[in-house]
C-alpha cells in the first residue's frame, strides 16, 4: 500500500480537508497575513525537527529557480489567496472553487508534460464535479463574491505547484522537494513577521492550537505525502484528481468535530464523487486483482506442466 500513490493522496486530502475547518476557526482571531505566516512558520519548524533526524541532500544550483518558483507560487502566493478567499465565502463555496485544481492541473500537464488523459477519465472528472455541485448546491450554500476570484487564483497556483513538484521529485525525494519549497515560501512570508508578533503574543491558546494543526498536519505532513504521491504516480493528474474528494471529507469532518449531521445532499454528492473517483482510477484500482489472477493462472499452468512431465 505504501508503494501506491492512492495511499499518500488519501493522507493529503484528509489533512487538506482539515484546513478548511481550522482556517475559518483561526481567522476568528488572526488576520489573513498573520495566519499565513504563522502557519508556514510552524510547518518549517516541524520540518527542521524531522530533517534533524533524517539525512537529506542539499538542492543543486541548477534547481534553485525551480525551488524559488515552487515556494513562491505554492506557498507564499497560494496561502495568502487561499486564506483571503476562505475568509470571504462559505466553506462549501471554497471547496467547490479549490476543486478546480484537478481540472487546471490536467490542462497544464497536457500542455507542458504531454500527459494525455483517456476519454473516460475526462468524463469521470465531470462526474466528480457534478458530485461537488450536488453536495453544496442542494442546500443553497453557494456564496458568490470576490472571495471566489481569490480562490480561483489559489487553485491555479496549486495546479502550477503540482507541475513544479512533478519536476523536482524526478531528482529529489518527496521530503526534500516539499521541505525546501516550504522553506522558500516561509522566507517570503517573513515580510509579515513584524505585524505578527503582537497578535501572536496575545492569542488565545485554542487559536495557537489551530495554527499548529494547520502548520504541522495541513502543511508539512500533507505536502510531503502529496510530493510522494506525485513522484509515484504515472501522471500528475492521477494525484490531483483526489482533490475532488476534499469537499466530501470536509463535510464529514464537520460532523465529527462539530456535530453537524450530514444530510441527503452530503450522501448523494459523496456517492457521485466516489463513483467518479473509481471510474477515473479504475485501471490502477483493479491492477492488484489482475496481477493476482494472472499469478494464479501462471501457478496453475506451471502445476499442469509439471504433472505432464511426471
Amino acid at each position: 500500500m505504501k508503494k501506491n500513490y492512492h495511499f499518500y493522496s488519501l493522507i493529503t486530502i484528509v489533512f487538506w480537508a482539515m484546513a478548511f475547518v481550522f482556517t475559518r476557526l483561526a481567522l476568528q482571531y488572526f488576520d489573513v497575513y498573520t495566519l499565513s505566516f504563522l502557519r508556514y512558520l510552524s510547518a518549517s519548524l516541524s520540518l527542521v525537527v524531522i530533517i534533524y533526524f533524517m539525512k537529506i541532500n542539499k538542492p543543486k544550483k541548477e534547481d534553485f529557480l525551480t525551488y524559488l518558483l515552487s515556494g513562491c507560487i505554492g506557498f507564499f502566493i497560494y496561502v495568502i489567496l487561499f486564506t483571503k478567499g476562505t475568509g470571504l465565502v462559505t466553506s462549501a463555496t471554497a471547496s467547490i472553487v479549490i476543486a478546480m485544481v484537478p481540472v487546471f492541473t490536467a490542462f497544464l500537464a497536457s500542455f507542458f508534460y504531454k500527459e494525455k488523459l483517456k476519454i473516460y477519465q475526462w468524463f469521470a472528472i465531470g462526474i466528480e464535479f457534478i458530485g461537488i455541485l450536488v453536495l453544496t448546491l442542494m442546500n443553497g450554500t453557494l456564496s458568490i463574491n470576490e472571495g471566489v476570484f481569490w480562490l480561483l487564483l489559489a487553485a491555479l497556483c496549486l495546479a502550477t505547484y503540482n507541475l513544479l513538484q512533478r519536476k523536482l521529485t524526478k531528482k529529489y525525494t518527496a521530503l526534500e522537494a516539499s521541505t525546501y519549497s516550504i522553506f522558500v515560501g516561509t522566507l517570503f512570508l517573513c515580510v509579515f513577521l513584524p505585524s505578527s508578533v503582537d497578535p501572536t503574543l496575545h492569542a488565545p491558546i485554542e487559536h495557537i492550537i489551530y495554527v499548529l494543526i494547520l502548520g504541522i498536519f495541513s502543511s508539512a505532513l500533507a505536502y510531503i505525502a502529496w510530493a510522494k504521491a506525485i513522484s509515484i504516480a504515472e501522471k500528475t493528474t492521477y494525484v490531483s484528481n483526489y482533490m475532488f474528494v476534499t469537499p466530501f471529507l470536509t463535510t464529514i469532518l464537520g460532523f465529527v468535530m462539530m456535530g453537524e449531521v450530514p444530510d441527503k445532499a452530503t450522501a448523494l454528492g459523496g456517492i457521485i464523487i466516489l463513483a467518479g473517483l473509481f471510474m477515473f482510477n479504475k485501471e490502477s484500482f483493479l491492477e492488484p486483482f489482475r496481477k493476482q489472477r494472472l499469478t494464479r493462472v501462471e501457478c496453475a499452468t506451471s502445476t499442469d506442466e509439471n504433472d505432464l512431465i511426471e
